[in-house]
């Protein structure tokens, strides 16, 4: 078991490095969706974006570390709370950043 739980801390480190690049350097062209025409906060929707990847990041390095210590006939359960997890994660960036989106295209009312 340590291939695969090797694989899936790496993945849990890409996506970290995906939250970092967003929430802390602002590399807005990572967000899927993004239109900096209809953004009215980009700097918001950077640090909201960047921290929840990072939450998925933790989640997933958290499996990773999990794979690594059990064995695989208890390592079900684990497996179900991330996938619900991360699941969770991903609704509320979908529902989160429409609140920095503009309905008019435009983030300049004038």
């Amino acid at each position: 078991m340590t291939e695969p739980a090797v694989t899936v801390i790496a993945a849990g480190v890409f996506v970290g490095i995906l939250g970092v690049l967003i929430k802390y350097v602002g590399v807005m062209g990572l967000i899927a969706g993004y239109d900096p025409e209809r953004v009215t906060d980009e700097e918001e929707l950077a640090d909201f974006i960047g921290t929840n990847a990072l939450y998925v990041a933790v989640l997933t390095v958290s499996v990773g570390v999990l794979e690594l210590r059990s064995s695989t006939a208890n390592g079900e359960w684990y497996w179900l709370v991330f996938v619900i997890a991360v699941v969770a994660v991903a609704f509320r960036m979908i529902r989160g950043a429409r609140r920095f989106e503009s309905t008019s295209g435009q983030n300049n009312p004038n």
